[in-house]
């Protein structure tokens, strides 16, 4: 299949006395620290890295940050500040759409968005601030203005890139997608998705570490939606403990995708139900970092997990 929304041979006839029980398994175990700049994260929990996208067109808040071409740099900022204090580990400020068939953005343009509200939210939050860029101009701009973490949904394939990284502390995130956005979602093709897309995580973090990069700085990212339908989707969440078998810190990103859609309807923001099943999913299969865009909920229902599981360690 080659479409987010065709109908999932996965979710017929699913067993719920068995997805229960996975749940109430002890997770697996999670790498350690990640480190991403002056700030060294412990992985004893799964953390939340809250959305912030300051473009006219992302798929789900496209526009709410943004008019006339300009960024609101005021109202985003404090939409990361509410995200931190509503319990955001990590704030990750996007100035690119990367939704399927979006067009790519300039990056002066992507800069004059994300550069002053990572700069207000470094001053204002005690929680890494994230640029999510594929752009190398972008992330030193970001990281002189003081992000701690480049998020690229490229996984570094950009030469410059993984100089630029190699010359700092910052954390990474590498993502897989297969083509690019303008592409991706035309007809994603995989023999076996969760083995392809684990085989090369391993390679781009294993690179990436020979390049220079220290390994407490690498965390990789399957690409929920990005070059996969929504059967690869739901199997590569299926094989989350394969992905965190990897030994890097794992980063998942369902939220309000259309995958979520197909199982459950709705548009973006009717989602939450199923981005919340699959953030606790992840979390309860290892996952280190669940990127969000509801935080609240996503905080509330991660502490939930977490007293459910601390209850039946200490019986």
């Amino acid at each position: 299949m080659t479409d987010e929304n065709a109908s999932l041979e996965q979710t017929g006839g699913a067993d719920e006395t068995a997805v229960v029980g996975a749940v109430h398994r002890d997770p697996q175990p999670r790498p350690g620290q990640w480190r991403c700049g002056s700030f060294l994260l412990e992985l004893d929990r799964p953390l939340v890295m809250g959305i912030l996208n300051v473009t006219p067109d992302s798929f789900s808040d496209g526009g709410r940050f943004i008019g006339a071409g300009k960024a609101d740099v005021r109202a985003a900022a404090e939409a990361g500040m509410a995200m931190a204090a509503a319990g955001a580990d990590i704030i990750d400020v996007g100035g690119e759409s990367t939704r399927p068939g979006a067009m790519s953005v300039h990056p002066a343009m992507e800069a004059s968005r994300v550069i002053p509200v990572v700069e207000r939210l470094v001053a204002a939050v005690d929680v890494p601030v994230s640029v999510d860029t594929r752009n190398s101009e972008v992330a030193s701009a970001a990281l002189a203005a003081g992000a701690s973490i480049v998020n690229d949904i490229s996984g570094f394939r950009d030469p410059a890139m993984v100089r630029l990284l190699v010359g700092s502390e910052a954390g990474l995130v590498a993502m897989h997608m297969q083509g690019d956005p303008q592409t991706m979602q035309s007809e994603p093709t995989y023999d076996d998705v969760v083995a392809e897309v684990a085989g090369w995580l391993a390679s781009r973090a294993d690179d990436l570490e020979a390049a220079g990069v220290d390994r407490l700085r690498i965390a990789v990212d399957p690409g929920i939606g990005f070059g996969k339908s929504a059967d690869h989707n739901l199997a590569l969440l299926h094989d989350t403990r394969e992905l965190v078998a990897l030994g890097r810190p794992l980063v998942i990103g369902a939220s309000r995708k259309r995958f979520v859609a197909a199982v459950t309807g709705g548009d973006p923001e009717e989602r939450l139900e199923g981005s919340l099943a699959a953030a606790l999913w992840a979390a309860a299969h290892g996952a280190a970092v669940l990127r969000v865009h509801d935080v609240g909920p996503t905080v509330k229902t991660l502490r939930m997990l977490s007293a459910i599981m601390a209850s039946r360690l200490e019986q």
